[in-house]
């Protein structure tokens, strides 16, 4: 990883893959052997928390190590790696950098919950790396600049183009960190036992010291040594998983036995008499809570009274502490203003609602869609109209929103050319797809556990992992013994999609130290994209907005120290924003997607492709489509609705029964409109800039 020039020779580069080949297969051994020294230190009977801490913590100072050696003040080292990365290790970086996470964490547990509605994630985003080698990232290669603005800039002519691109970087970018830091909070949290806002900032410092000291250039290695470990991480525990329930390592070969017992199963379940007896018990009270929010006031009241009498009846008995001390939390828990009520009202009517359908509001797992197309009921074709819907927008918001996600188009920017810019996304889709192609086997295995080995299990039996994670998010894990039976039933357990693929290992009572090597992975996916996204943020604030607008004369070491102070702001910022939990990764991930879509992917595309759009059809499309989807979201996303006040029934706001998290399929057409409208009624873009399309869009080699 030792420094060669921009310009360096073909036996120079050859010389410098080598070298690369011989450090990271050193690495790889060294890894095998960390793994296997921490398995035979449980076997003797080293404790779990020290097992999880020294595999957690051995990994963050790794990849300080890395960001340590390769640090700079050079700005093309810091901003685009020396543009010498090769084709093959490019494509492992980006792959880091693009498997964060929500596919790491979040992809096997929608799954889990979604079934067949959660390809849409795979096919997505899977697609979506086919736009950006066909559309964007030759020609972004070829232009040859630092950031996505800067090509914005020169493109369109003007601060303008630049300043919005800049913009919509910035909160697109700002809204995927915080995701993968709620997910740093959540392995750091249960894996050392520290407290999640704790287990934040903890994870928080392994991202700084690489970006914040070698920049593109420090990120880029340490993403590749983070790809080996969680590429590996994925696919051990899964296969070895497979190899319990079915006899065969190959998990994707054993899905169709899996998927055939899975279905036996909930037909079993779906007939059960006591899951029926909590599916009532859950209508019951969706029934209760749509009552009160008939009568937010009088509903109000009433709660309070019934918990102080609770804490009256509590201590005239003479009860223990613990129970007297409960009660006194719940009832100061309770909303204090009608707002506040109104909104958990409207929470508990829909969970409970969800909670009382068949098979704890999971549809079957191979059922298409959430209906039966075929089923008389016309609620039924409603809903499976509005299922198919969805599925179809969230896979264009998708595989829109990866063709104009800046940190992944960035990476295109460090490669020596536009043939190894287009051969390292052939590179990245093959590292993907190693992991892409196993979540699902992982969500169906996972369900085999759950349904044939957790559920019937009695309340005081219950395995130890429910207790741990609830401990560390108690939104992760539910259980409640509805029916009073002392049994659990599926539908009283309710799990978060963010819980599956952690919590795998400890589900199948494989060995702790998988467990372990499961949280390093996903930390490894999280700090890799917190790398990525960090760096753009600050490197857009720095380079787009203070050198290129604020004051030009600076040299590039200010520019660069520039970078690294904002770099530390926003990390700070936006583990505040993590901290406060305010939706679930999947959602975070998602709606960055559908920003980047509706803003990003239309100005980049037509700037490639149409030399008539210009300034002013930019600047319109980029702010039509941002404001459409933000608009949508918040109108539609819980947390978001009770932000802005928004208190409509939900279904009063949904356009064509479409969720929020593919709010990008009307701010895409909508910002592809602007853009063409604005720029026909408007003058053409001047001589130089049409002559700047033509060269990026010429075919031959550059010289």
């Amino acid at each position: 990883m030792s420094s060669v020039g921009s310009g360096v020779t073909a036996s120079g580069a050859r010389g410098f893959r080598r070298r690369l080949h011989g450090a990271y297969l050193l690495y790889t051994l060294a890894l095998a052997g960390f793994i296997a020294a921490m398995a035979a230190a449980e076997r003797f009977g080293l404790g779990r928390n020290l097992i999880g801490l020294t595999m957690l913590l051995g990994t963050v100072v790794l990849y300080a190590a890395i960001g340590l050696r390769c640090r700079t003040s050079d700005s093309t080292e810091y901003y685009v790696a020396g543009r010498r990365v090769p084709a093959f290790y490019n494509g492992m970086a980006t792959s880091a950098d693009w498997m964060s996470a929500a596919s790491f964490i979040g992809l096997a547990g929608t799954l889990y919950l979604s079934g067949y509605n959660g390809l849409a994630f795979v096919i997505g985003w899977t697609g979506g790396f086919c736009l950006v080698a066909l559309l964007i990232a030759p020609y972004l290669r070829k232009f040859a600049e630092y950031t996505i603005p800067d090509f914005l800039g020169a493109r369109y002519g003007g601060t303008m183009p630049r300043l919005v691109g800049l913009a919509a970087a910035v909160v697109v970018s700002f809204v995927y960190v915080v995701a993968q830091i709620y997910g740093v909070g959540l392995i750091v949290a249960r894996f050392t036992g520290f407290g999640f806002e704790i287990g934040i900032f903890v994870g928080l410092g392994g991202v700084l010291v690489c970006s914040f000291l070698g920049g593109m250039r420090a990120v880029t290695w340490t993403q590749v040594a983070q790809c080996i470990i969680l590429v590996v991480a994925y696919l051990a525990p899964v296969a070895w998983l497979s190899l319990k329930v079915t006899g065969n390592p190959v998990p994707q070969v054993a899905m169709g036995q899996v998927l055939q017992s899975v279905t036996e199963r909930e037909s079993q379940l779906g007939a059960d008499v006591r899951e029926r007896e909590v599916m009532s018990a859950y209508a019951q009270r969706a029934a209760i809570a749509g009552a009160k929010l008939l009568d937010v006031p009088a509903a109000m009241a009433e709660d309070r009274a019934r918990a102080q009498r609770r804490v009256e009846q509590l201590m005239e008995s003479a009860a223990p502490l613990a129970e007297v001390q409960a009660a006194r939390r719940e009832l100061a828990a309770l909303p204090r203003t009608e707002d506040e009520a109104r909104r958990r009202y409207a929470d508990e009517l829909a969970a409970a609602d969800a909670w009382s359908q068949p098979l704890g509001g999971m549809p079957p797992h191979a059922q298409a869609f959430a209906a039966n197309p075929r089923g008389g009921d016309p609620a039924a074709r409603v809903s499976d109209e509005h299922s198919r819907r969805n599925f179809l927008a969230l896979v264009f918001c998708l595989m829109l929103g990866t063709a104009g996600l800046p940190h992944i188009l960035t990476r295109f920017y460090t490669t020596p050319s536009v043939r190894e810019a287009r051969r390292s996304v052939g590179w990245t889709l093959l590292f993907i797809c190693a992991l892409y192609l196993t979540a699902p086997a992982l969500a169906l295995l996972v369900k085999h556990e759950i349904f044939n080995s957790v559920v019937g299990t009695p309340f005081d039996r219950l395995p130890a992992w429910i207790a741990s994670w609830a401990k560390v998010d108690p939104s992760l894990v539910q259980v409640s013994d509805v029916n009073g039976d002392g049994i659990l039933q599926l539908g009283e357990l309710h799990i978060g999609a963010d819980l599956v693929t952690l919590a795998a290992p400890e589900i199948a009572g494989l060995p702790y130290v998988i467990s372990a090597m499961v949280a390093v992975g996903g930390l490894a996916a999280a700090l890799s994209t917190a790398d990525g996204l960090l760096l753009t943020i600050s490197n857009a604030l720095s380079h787009d907005l203070y050198y290129r607008v604020i004051d030009p004369n600076r040299p590039s070491s200010r520019r660069v120290a520039v970078s690294k102070v904002l770099l530390l702001v926003v990390a700070l910022a936006a583990a505040y924003v993590a901290s406060m939990r305010v939706a679930d990764i999947l959602f975070l991930v998602a709606a960055a997607f559908s920003l980047a879509a509706s803003s990003i992917f239309p100005a980049l595309v037509l700037g490639v492709f149409w030399k008539r759009a210009n300034r002013w059809g930019c600047v319109s499309g980029m702010l039509i489509g941002l404001a459409v989807t933000s608009y949508y979201m918040a109108t539609t996303q819980p947390w978001l609705r009770g932000l802005f006040g928004v208190w409509r029934p939900i279904e009063d706001c949904m356009w064509f029964g479409i969720t929020p998290i593919a709010a990008g399929v009307f701010g895409v057409p909508a910002a592809l409109a602007a853009m063409a409208i604005v720029s026909l009624a408007t003058p053409r873009p001047e001589p130089h800039i049409e002559a700047l399309v033509d060269r990026i869009r010429d075919p031959r080699p550059e010289r």
